[in-house]
């Protein structure tokens, strides 16, 4: 597709002219008018001739000049904004991107044609994050990221063989939360730090062989910052940032913040591989970072071009700690926060759990092939949140002719999630928060393959939020400080990701509940019959 470059000759005019020529302020000003309305006016042809010049792109909505089609954007209802049909062009600021709507178009784009759409796109603020050639998972392209990713994922799978496996870290991580939790001694309590705290200590068991007290200050304020960031990514502010980089240069705002940050942890994570460089054991290698060093004295800097440097093992552990905290957290806050609000589903998710695990031991990943409705109200609430109403940026690597469309190398796709996850051919009343959309009619849990939350890391967060929500379920009952069907569960933010919103919870200990719920009934106090008081009602 062939840009069209206006605007550097109808500025020039107008302002030769005013530089010889001598007005009064009023004729200035209908000349600043009149230079305002040719240069919209020739900006929107240069759109228009894009759109329709070397190929045809999808059709979409009339951009702006200068703007595109962002003030089209709703950053508090992505799912509506991006609701123009199966395949259809967004301009956000000048350049095109291309949106896929619907099952069927993200499934021929992703499966029947997974290479030509596999590149990744731009992400102006995070892009300013990663400057040099190392840049981790989520940012790298081609070659460079395949590798990355592939090592990654080789790392993570092989981690812990012979030794401690992954879903032993998980589980320890799991008793040590419910005793935080226990904590709390059933008081009310804002449940998004300790929540955020549990799966962090995961990533960092996996990738600096440690975890960390949930007091500890530094570490807090480390979760704090990964908090702040989502919030700020999520913001409309940022959508803006996206569209017209030069704000994030020139500009105050909110991306200043997310950048200290990024830059704060980057420096954090420098100096935990600096550390590691002086104790490595090549023969024993004991976390991640170890992993990544001894992949890298494979190489001699220099001499073979390798994409395995200091830089970019920073970023790839930034984007593990990114992705592998903050989207667990989020989901794991949301999944209390819906099992609050519908106390009859929890009740009948403890009842599995008292069935196929017991009080006894630890809840492992074996025990959820047994625990069809637990999976089924799992995968609702991940359905129900959206909590990713986009995938991450993507691009093609090639020109492709799309359902007869044309859409040239390098064009930014967007895929809608939300539009998949909420297709009322495959669950009826998609509004409403139903478990029985992953029920037959037997009871028995019915996959769906438009059940896709997850990317990089998939097994891993599964398996955290599966372990995790099943144990505190198994020790606590959920309790509610307002009338359940007063809370909300609408997002305070819906941008980058549904942020879930604060909320007050006590986490009462099933033990606790019992024994006092029979103490009351063998006083005679409240026969059969009779109403119990509110603190011992579900």
């Amino acid at each position: 597709m062939r840009s069209v470059s206006v605007l550097p000759c109808t500025i020039c005019v107008p302002l030769a002219m005013l530089t010889f020529v001598s007005v009064n302020e009023k004729t200035s000003m209908d000349l600043a008018i009149i230079l305002v309305l040719c240069v919209s006016g020739l900006l929107l042809f240069s759109l228009r001739r894009q759109s329709s010049g070397g190929g045809k792109l999808p059709p979409g909505p009339t951009p702006l000049p200068i703007l595109g089609n962002i003030l089209q954007i709703d950053a508090k209802n992505i799912r509506k904004s991006l609701s123009n049909g199966p395949v259809f062009t967004l301009y956000l600021g000048m350049k095109p991107s291309v949106v896929l709507h619907g099952y069927e178009a993200v499934k021929e784009a992703l499966v029947d044609h997974g290479e030509e759409f596999s590149g990744r796109g731009s992400f102006p603020l995070v892009d300013r994050t990663n400057t040099g050639l190392g840049k981790g998972i989520i940012l790298s392209n081609g070659n460079r990221w395949k590798e990355i990713r592939r090592f990654s994922l080789m790392t993570l799978r092989s981690f812990g063989m012979g030794k401690r496996s992954i879903e032993d870290l998980v589980q320890e991580e799991a008793r040590c939360l419910v005793e935080e939790l226990r904590k709390t001694k059933s008081l009310p309590c804002d449940p998004t730090l300790i929540l955020g705290c549990s799966p962090c200590n995961v990533i960092s068991s996996i990738i600096f062989h440690n975890r960390f007290d949930y007091n500890d200050q530094h570490f807090l304020s480390f979760m704090e910052k990964l908090n702040e960031n989502l919030k700020i990514l999520s913001s409309p502010w940022i959508q803006v940032c996206n569209t017209i980089p030069a704000l994030i240069d020139y500009f105050p705002g909110s991306h200043r913040i997310f950048l200290k940050n990024i830059a704060g942890m980057k420096q954090y994570f420098f100096e935990k591989i600096k550390e590691h460089q002086e104790s490595l054991d090549m023969n024993n290698p004991r976390d991640f970072i170890d992993y990544f060093l001894i992949k890298m004295e494979e190489f001699k800097p220099g001499v073979v071009h390798t994409e395995f440097t200091t830089e970019a093992l920073i970023n790839t552990v930034n984007d593990l700690f990114g992705a592998g905290t903050e989207t667990v957290s989020s989901t794991l806050k949301y999944r209390i926060l819906l099992l609050l609000k519908y106390p009859k589903i929890t009740a009948k998710v403890q009842e599995e759990i008292d069935r196929v695990i017991g009080r006894h031991r630890s809840p492992c990943m074996q025990d959820k092939s047994h625990m069809p409705y637990t999976e089924a109200v799992v995968h609702e609430i991940q359905r129900y949140i959206d909590l990713l109403p986009t995938s991450g940026p993507r691009a093609t690597t090639c020109d492709i002719k799309f359902r007869n469309y044309f859409i040239p190398k390098d064009t930014t796709i967007i895929i809608s999630l939300s539009s998949v996850l909420h297709d009322s051919k495959e669950f009826p009343n998609p509004e409403t928060f139903d478990p029985g959309h992953f029920l037959d009619k037997s009871g028995k849990f019915k996959k769906s393959d438009h059940f896709m939350p997850f990317s990089t890391g998939e097994s891993l967060a599964r398996m955290e939020l599966f372990l995790f929500l099943t144990t505190i379920l198994q020790h606590f009952h959920l309790k509610s400080v307002v009338d359940p069907k007063d809370l909300d569960t609408t997002p305070v933010a819906r941008g980058f990701a549904s942020v879930p919103p604060t909320y007050q919870i006590c986490f009462v200990p099933v033990w606790r509940r019992a024994v006092c719920l029979t103490a009351v009934l063998s006083s005679g106090l409240f026969p059969l019959g009779h109403s119990l008081p509110p603190s011992l009602q579900a």
